[in-house]
């Protein structure tokens, strides 16, 4: 059936028919089509909604985003006709029953997902049935290899091409701002891509934005890692792993992250950049993403596991996360924390110490520092003033200025400090009121709002210390942070009332 297109402005990708053609066509609301343009002859499969008044028999109204795959203008005619079911429905419908994929299923649906062959409610069913009945290592690799195939890939004359990651779930975790350029600073490459916040205060490509733009095509990251020694960007905008970005937004509702598909996940954005080595940040602890150290070490054997089918070569660090890393939460706060141990040379601390236990790893596994003093090499990299000059050399390729000062990130304009209420010493500091406060005060969007650990466990307090403060860019959002604060009490002091129950 030939229509007429009339494109919308606004950025939707489905089509609009009307009821008399829906018919004649036999879709139903919802349901998948296929668009043809008569002029361009390229496709787009999208889902077809129905309407008898918005427009006349014979016309589509598209959204900009589909009109813009069909290469086609207001006006011009496309061909559309129902999309036969595919061959990987039958796959996700196997997995959904408990079933092992192999190669050939994997590759149909991963395919499918990528193309937009498949819609959201078809996409929904595997991502569940993934985390019900799990995947095994096979499935695994299989999963990783068609999510490297489904974008673009980096490839790097000079080698060994390093990588770091984390696990992720613990706030303040910035080490990447300190590790990419204590790495490059060793004369090695290092591609980092990265996330935005999900159900965190600030990603790391958040905490990159403050400081320089993030978002690249796959080509600008490798040309400005060769001349730079590395980047910190946002992976979102590489086309590198899309299948992966896809998939990700039909998690995040459910707040679930299947462990194959993690591992699948992690590992096939490291291999997709290049890289051939990678060290990855397992924290464990309460609050964290994994649990303890026997689950840590479980989650580290199936990580290098999957390195080696894939190629790489991959040490994992397993660090506690049972509390903030750093004193600093929120974006603006924690790029200028790490930034200012750049400045000052500063090897003090915990959070450059986890910082140089973790790069260290990657220096040794490199070949550029002996085994077990990997960390006193990244640690006399930062203190000599190397680390610095690479972090400035990476803002700067990335178009930020190369003459930041930590001093230019400013906090919150509204604060308000949490007093102790007594004498004593801090005993813990729960990672997902800390979240919750930051994320109620405008963090990631609003880069100056967060949270300061004026105190860290094992700190003595006096009554009417400020245990921890609280920015925000706007008064409102302020006292919303302050009522979560004062409702889940994230840090407690020894001998502290909790609460008093009648």
């Amino acid at each position: 059936m030939l229509l007429t297109a009339k494109i919308s402005d606004i950025a939707f990708s489905s089509a609009l028919i009307h009821a008399d053609d829906a018919v004649s066509l036999g879709v139903k609301e919802g349901e998948r089509v296929v668009l043809t343009s008569t002029r361009t002859k390229t496709q787009a499969v999208t889902d077809v909604h129905i309407s008898g008044k918005a427009l006349s028999s014979g016309e589509v109204i598209l959204g900009r985003i589909t009109a813009e795959k069909l290469q086609i203008s207001d006006g011009e005619s496309v061909s559309i006709s129902a999309r036969e079911k595919p061959a990987s429905l039958r796959a996700i419908v196997k997995k959904m029953d408990g079933g092992k994929l192999n190669r050939e299923e994997t590759a149909s649906i991963v395919k499918d997902i990528t193309s937009g062959v498949l819609s959201p409610e078809e996409i929904s069913p595997f991502v569940s049935a993934m985390y019900i009945n799990g995947l095994d290592m096979d499935e695994t690799e299989y999963l990783a290899r068609e999510m490297i195939e489904s974008g673009e890939k980096l490839s790097f004359s000079k080698k060994p091409v390093v990588d770091k990651h984390s696990v992720g779930g613990v706030p303040g975790n910035k080490i990447s701002l300190l590790v990419v350029p204590t790495i490059a600073a060793a004369d090695l490459l290092i591609p980092k891509t990265c996330s935005r916040a999900i159900t965190g205060a600030g990603g790391t490509a958040d905490l990159m934005e403050a400081l320089a733009p993030v978002a690249f095509s796959a080509a600008e990251v490798q040309e400005m890692t060769e001349k730079a020694g590395g980047v910190i960007v946002w992976g979102g905008s590489t086309n590198i792993v899309p299948a992966d970005d896809i998939l990700i937004r039909y998690e995040y509702p459910l707040k679930i992250n299947p462990r194959g598909k993690m591992l699948a996940s992690i590992m096939a954005k490291k291999k997709a950049a290049g890289s051939d080595i990678c060290v990855i940040d397992i924290p464990t602890g309460p609050g964290a993403k994994v649990a303890d150290e026997t689950e840590g070490r479980i989650l580290a054997g199936q990580l290098i596991e999957l390195g080696k089918r894939l190629d790489m070569k991959v040490e994992c660090a397993l660090t506690y996360g049972g509390f903030p890393i750093g004193r600093d939460v929120g974006v603006n706060l924690e790029a200028a924390e790490a930034l200012r141990i750049l400045e000052e040379r500063d090897g003090s601390g915990s959070l450059v110490l986890k910082s140089c236990a973790v790069a260290g790893i990657a220096l040794e596994m490199a070949g550029v520092a002996a085994r077990g003093s990997g960390a006193d090499a990244a640690m006399h990299l930062i203190q000599g003033g190397k680390a610095h000059q690479k972090m400035l050399d990476i803002i700067e390729i990335q178009g930020g200025d190369a003459k930041i000062k930590s001093s230019d990130l400013p906090a919150g304009a509204f604060s308000y400090p949490v007093e102790a209420p007594e004498d004593g010493y801090v005993i813990s500091i729960s990672n997902r009121p800390i979240i919750d406060i930051a994320r109620a005060a405008g963090s990631p969007a609003d880069h100056g709002a967060g949270i300061h650990m004026d105190k860290k466990v094992g700190e003595p307090v006096k009554k009417g210390d400020t245990l921890y403060t609280i920015y925000a860019d706007r008064e409102w959002k302020l006292s919303k942070a302050l009522k979560i604060a004062e409702e889940t009490v994230p840090v407690r002091i020894s001998g502290m009332l909790i609460s008093r129950v009648a």
